[in-house]
């Protein structure tokens, strides 16, 4: 077996200033366990605060410093997302000691490369949420603990890699030298230990074990023992769960969307540990902001943002993106004071891989990103896309949606184009089933008609043919009124010569909307097409015969 182990020694420190604004991370930062300081951070010492110090001599080193009470449930949080990006290697993993993340990874080995390449790929995935780590390899769960606590950080950095020891004998000479302070029951009785000589680990082998028995208790020697691999060791494996739900306290509230887009990242981070845990991506996604009692009045105790993806995505910057651009234009009901992050919606599978060369699939992710920013910013409402309907009317033809709607495509009308707003097809009698294809002939997956099959050698398939496109992909938002001379029609003063038609449209008797039209393609001196129409009922038009429908690009 080889277990890896991920120690935090600021855990609790870090936790603390993930909350803080950049301006605030900067100034001098201890934090309170009872009535003496239990961690402070680098400003903070360069003023002389020192762990375990009281709290009034704290403060008259340092009048910038801030304080804040130290808290077990924030630390926990925190040592848990590291736990879920590490669960994307192996399953495997398990919490111990309140700030140290283990795990087994024998098994993972040869899918990920080796152990270098696995730990590189490790620290990678734990980098993003902004701890500083202390790593080692050994056989044992404890002794790979052990020698994480023990190695000091040579450099400052995210991360230190620690002693590695693949072999139990290795293992256990790394662990003669050893503080006895690294286990629990050594720190309960150091005391005594170091007024006995008792340095490390090796010491105490050095006992006789009934007499530690008797002074300290088996639970030293038990901790030891499993430590050296001389007594198993079982752990409880960490369960991922099924939904994603994330608090974050604020330190300060929350008065604009840039702080509040601040503390969300901490939790987008965390969330995006948990979505590669379960090998899935982020469809959708809601943060809740929870606001201040006293200066809430009339507002909601919390506010909800729910973002929803067109295509899933595990990028932590472009999640947060999205976040910013609804955050923008929001105008915060009450301070905030506290963050909650929620999902449930995700799509199992990897992310697609790179390409070297630009193809349709990265133009399309292209668009599918600016739709997702658009709908952010503008609101999903704000954002349409049109949808093709069963209707020979051009203005009946197609359908504003908004683009997150997940409704079926409509089916075309009878011999209509794809991509068309409308039908070439003339004589519709509005929406009906397609006609039934000539008895032997292929039917053209496009148009739904039959076509001929192909002249050539005899067993060729027949090409698919499709229909010309007799249609504009510009119409008026209402049909011009055009003027006419001799009976024909005038665009800008310019007769018209009709080129192609009449394909006569007569339908909408199902809605109340009927028409009875005679449409045409002509071209203006300039050779321009337009698409006109006459309609077959003049006296319902008054003096008016002819109309501008729409234009060819």
């Amino acid at each position: 077996m080889l277990w890896f182990a991920l120690h935090l020694p600021l855990l609790s420190l870090e936790a603390f200033c993930a909350t803080l604004s950049p301006q605030a991370q900067q100034r001098p930062v201890a934090l309170l366990a009872g009535h003496a300081i239990s961690a402070v951070n680098a400003a903070a010492a360069q003023c002389g605060i020192r762990p375990g110090c009281k709290r009034a001599t704290a403060l008259a080193l340092s009048s910038q410093l801030l304080l804040a009470e130290a808290d077990a449930q924030r630390d926990a949080a925190a040592l848990l997302a590291v736990a879920h990006a590490a669960l994307a290697f192996t399953p495997s993993v398990c919490l111990h000691d309140g700030q140290t993340v283990l795990l087994e990874v024998q098994a993972s080995l040869r899918l990920f490369g080796g152990a270098a390449a696995l730990l590189a790929r490790l620290q990678q995935a734990v980098q993003p949420l902004g701890h500083q780590l202390q790593l080692a390899a050994a056989p044992t769960a404890l002794g790979a603990a052990v020698l994480a606590r023990w190695h000091p950080p040579a450099v400052q950095g995210p991360q230190v890699l620690g002693p590695q020891a693949s072999q139990r004998a290795a293992l256990q000479r790394l662990l003669q030298a050893a503080p006895v302070y690294l286990l629990g029951p050594g720190r309960e009785h150091w005391d005594d230990l170091q007024g006995m000589g008792l340095q490390t680990l090796g010491d105490l082998r050095a006992l006789p074990r009934t007499g530690l028995a008797r002074r300290f208790g088996e639970a030293l020697l038990d901790e030891l023992d499993r430590a050296w691999g001389d007594r198993p060791d079982p752990r409880v494996w960490l369960q991922l769960p099924e939904r994603f739900e994330a608090r974050l306290e604020l330190y300060a509230r929350a008065d604009t969307a840039d702080q509040v887009l601040h503390g969300a990242s901490v939790l987008l981070a965390r969330l995006v540990a948990w979505a590669q845990a379960r090998q899935s991506r982020v469809a959708a996604f809601s943060l809740f902001m929870h606001h201040e009692a006293r200066h809430r009045g009339s507002a909601p105790a919390a506010t909800e943002l729910p973002i929803a993806l067109a295509e899933p995505a595990l990028d932590p910057a472009h999640l947060q993106m999205l976040l910013r651009e609804r955050l923008g234009p929001l105008q915060l009901a009450a301070p905030t004071l506290e963050l909650r992050l929620h999902c449930q919606h995700l799509v199992q599978g990897s992310a697609p891989n790179g390409e070297l060369f630009p193809s349709r699939a990265s133009a399309a992710e292209g668009l599918t990103r600016l739709l997702e920013r658009l709908r952010a910013r503008l609101g999903d409402a704000q954002v349409l896309q049109l949808r093709a309907v069963a209707d020979h009317r051009p203005e009946y033809a197609s359908r504003a949606l908004p683009v997150q709607a997940l409704v079926p495509r409509p089916p075309l009308a009878p011999g209509s184009v794809p991509g068309t707003r409308g039908s070439p097809r003339a004589g519709g009698a509005g929406p009906g089933p397609a006609p039934a294809p000539a008895r032997g002939l292929p039917v053209s997956p496009v148009s739904g008609l039959p076509v001929s099959p192909a002249r050539g050698l005899p067993g060729t398939p027949a090409p698919v043919v499709p229909l010309p496109l007799h249609r504009p992909a510009w119409l008026m938002p209402e049909p011009l009124p055009l003027a006419e001379r001799d009976g024909q029609p005038l665009l800008d003063g310019q007769l018209l010569q009709l080129l192609s038609g009449p394909e006569r449209i007569e339908t909408g008797w199902w809605d109340g909307q009927p028409v009875a039209r005679d449409y045409f393609i002509a071209q203006a001196p300039d050779g321009a097409l337009v698409w006109i129409w006459r309609g077959r009922l003049p006296a319902a038009w008054g003096d008016v015969n002819w109309f501008l429908q729409g234009r060819f690009a």
